[in-house]
């Protein structure tokens, strides 16, 4: 069990699946990882639903806001940082765009919504109250973070520039891979190039679950009304995994760590 209290500046801390049907999307999520859902009145802002691990917030459902009226669902990732008002100042000059924020979220934290130079959306997290995840690196919880975009080392730039986050290229064979590292230096999630998804996908933050068995959980993701976008294959040393897509069109990655992983 992995459970966390804190998490460095640069580090995917929060993630948050926004959906034009909530309801449906706990009926798809709550049996695909076990998870328990809180539910949370923001008043004339609708409902937000976190979901649970024994008590443990492991990601969130919220609803669409207005004007997003025939948008697919979309996964989106929250970046911890120290402090968003300093960071958000940083922003347009590494080329970015701030859509939204900085706002406090109640006493829990203050975020901003932003894209980044090549339109990847994304948003920081300064913590309050409230971390993000809580549990995470066990089945049913976030284990991974990857930014796909149209320009790798633009977009490397810029989270180097903003959040001091690193970037370093990793042998992957044909494929080429970037690992993202926080400030602190510990490795927290990756870097692709958007050619490698399917045409027409947009730059944007992929979460990956774990899982116990990636097979078990593709078929189970068809079961529940999904569908599976990039069928199971294994990354040597890495693990297995699969991009599946729930009943609303939100993309994700379910994964799991090799056999003879220790």
């Amino acid at each position: 069990m992995a459970k966390f209290e804190h998490y460095d500046q640069g580090t995917p801390s929060w993630a948050e699946l926004v959906t034009p049907d909530q309801q449906a999307a706990q009926g798809f999520y709550g049996p695909l990882f076990g998870w328990s859902f809180s539910d949370y009145d923001m008043g004339e802002n609708g409902h937000y639903y976190i979901g649970t691990i024994e008590g443990d917030d492991v990601a969130a459902v919220a609803g669409q806001m207005a004007g997003m009226e025939g948008h697919p669902a979309f996964w989106g990732v929250y970046l911890a940082v120290d402090d968003v008002d300093a960071a958000t100042a940083k922003v347009e000059g590494a080329g970015g765009k701030v859509e939204t924020g900085p706002f406090d979220v109640y006493d829990n934290g203050r975020m901003v919504a932003l894209q980044d130079p090549t339109g990847a959306r994304v948003s920081l997290w300064q913590a309050k109250e409230t971390i993000g995840t809580v549990r995470a690196n066990e089945p049913g919880t976030p284990t991974w973070n990857e930014c796909v975009t149209s320009d790798v080392a633009r977009a490397a730039a810029f989270y180097g520039e903003v959040l001091g986050m690193g970037s370093e290229p990793m042998d992957m064979g044909e494929m080429k891979y970037t690992v993202l590292s926080n400030a602190a230096g510990r490795q927290v999630g990756g870097m692709v190039d958007l050619s490698m998804l399917p045409d027409g996908t947009p730059p944007h933050w992929n979460v990956y679950f774990n899982v116990e068995d990636v097979d078990t959980s593709t078929g189970r993701v068809e079961d529940l009304g999904g569908k599976v976008v990039a069928p199971a294959f294994d990354v040597p040393t890495v693990g297995r995994m699969a991009m599946v897509a729930d009943p609303q069109g939100a993309m994700f990655w379910v994964m799991a760590a090799p056999q003879d992983a220790a």
